[in-house]
Formats: C-alpha cells, structure tokens, sequence
C-alpha cells in the first residue's frame, strides 16, 4: 500500500459537465476512496480576472480564489490539472490562471545575481490529463510536443517533478465504454496517488 497524499486536483475548464469534469470527479473518488486527502478546485467555480494587466510592472491583487488556490497547492504533495486541448495549448483561463498565480515568490524566485532560479515548489510530482480532438501521436507528428509548456515551463521550472502527463483522444469519438474505460483508469492512478 502506498503512502498517503496530500493531492490538489485543479479542473482547468470552465465547463463542468463534460469529460474532463468526468476525468476529474473519477480521478478524485479513486483517491478518496484508497484514503489520500484530496481537495479539488474547477476553473468554472472560480471568479478571477484571468489577465495580469500590467505584466510585473505592478502589483495586481489576487482574488480569493487564487488565494486559496495557491494554499491548496502549497498544502499539496501531489498536483493534478485536468485540461482540453485546444489548438495545441491549454484553455484560456487556465493559462490566465497560470499567470495570476504563478507568481515569484510563490512558484520560483530569481537569483539577484541574474544566474538561475529557486524553485519554491520542489517535492511536489504532478499529473497532466489532456482531452484532445485528435489521436496524440498524430498531432505530435503534426505540431510537435504541445505538452512542454505545461510539463516543462509551468510545473517543471518551479520543481514540480516528476511530471506524468496522459493524452486522451480523440474524445468527440468516443463511445461510452471507451469513456468509461478511461475513467476506470483515472481512477487508478487516483487511488495510487500518481
């Protein structure tokens, strides 16, 4: 039996009844139910203006929601962001998310001296689930790897590692079964808290 976690599940759409909302709710109860400590925020339930207006020129409060959220994922030992695909990136509002929240002295802290970086959020390993609309070794033949700003440029620069990330597709083909198989397996890596 593997230990226990502390995970923090981020649905990174605003739209809560489809499958990613599905892949999240499954990925949740699988971890609850082998007793880690789950607490999960969706995109759709958050009010945050997702635009930092004056990049870092000034200070651009954050919202409640991005305060907590920010708690959740210090708290956290384990980082899952469920998101669609969509023309090779994430969803707007997550990525505005990303760029209210992902903030210096939250997530990295640069070196005075210019060389390098302090990553505030080692210790921590992650897991992308990516919906898409096309098979993923075909649009990473097509468009290259979507996945390295996520893995890369947003988790791995501030020390979240390892990073597992699934790609699903093509979901608008899906039958039922195929959805539930999926689930099935979302569940898993949820109750091994991976």
């Amino acid at each position: 039996m593997k230990d226990k976690k502390r995970i923090y599940i981020l649905l990174g759409h605003t739209y809560q009844k489809g499958i990613c909302d599905a892949f999240a709710e499954s990925y949740a109860k699988g971890a609850r139910s082998a007793g880690h400590e789950v607490r999960l925020t969706k995109m759709g339930d958050m009010k945050f203006d997702p635009i930092l207006h004056d990049g870092y020129h000034t200070v651009q409060e954050l919202e409640p929601d991005l305060k907590k959220a920010q708690e959740d994922i210090k708290w956290a030992e384990h980082i899952v962001i469920i998101y669609p695909m969509w023309w090779s990136s994430m969803p707007a509002d997550l990525k505005g998310f990303f760029d209210r929240a992902w903030l210096p002295e939250f997530a990295f802290r640069f070196h005075e001296n210019g060389m390098g970086w302090d990553k505030l959020l080692k210790g921590k390993s992650g897991r992308v689930i990516i919906t898409m609309d096309s098979w993923p070794l075909v649009s990473r033949l097509l468009f290259g790897d979507s996945t390295n700003e996520i893995g890369k440029a947003i988790l791995g620069f501030s020390g979240i590692h390892p990073v597992h990330i699934t790609k699903i597709g093509p979901v608008k083909d899906m039958s039922p079964e195929d959805i539930k198989d999926w689930q099935d397996k979302i569940s898993g890596c949820g109750r091994e808290g991976e």
